[in-house]
């Protein structure tokens, strides 16, 4: 416990990142959002799209945490973010567990 754990070098994250970027830009070139908080509702059903799995833990999430609309918006557009940076086109469900992860942690401050 009293050692640090070695990270991802910056330089590997910095490569991650642009990746990441990049597939955005391509997913968006022929439409507005110029990134994935850019995405509106249209572009969540396009982009978001859910297997039954995800979809039931995210439903338990919004009646769990109260999650507004919005709310739910905000997870799948982080979730989106997360595919992208570990490479996937779908989204899976560690993707949105890590976002939903995130949205309570956010709750809690």
């Amino acid at each position: 416990m009293t050692q640090q754990a070695m990270g991802e070098a910056s330089e590997l994250v910095r490569q991650r990142v642009e990746l990441a970027r990049d597939r955005a830009q391509q997913r968006f070139q022929n439409d507005s959002p110029r990134c994935n908080a850019e995405m509106q509702s249209r572009h969540l059903k396009q982009w978001c799209k859910l297997d039954d799995e995800t979809r039931t833990l995210l439903e338990n999430a919004i009646r769990k945490l109260g999650l507004s609309a919005r709310g739910t918006d905000r997870i799948l557009k982080v979730s989106r973010t997360i595919a992208d940076l570990a490479g996937e086109a779908q989204l899976q469900l560690t993707h949105v567990a890590e976002a939903i992860q995130y949205r309570t942690i956010d709750r809690m401050q």
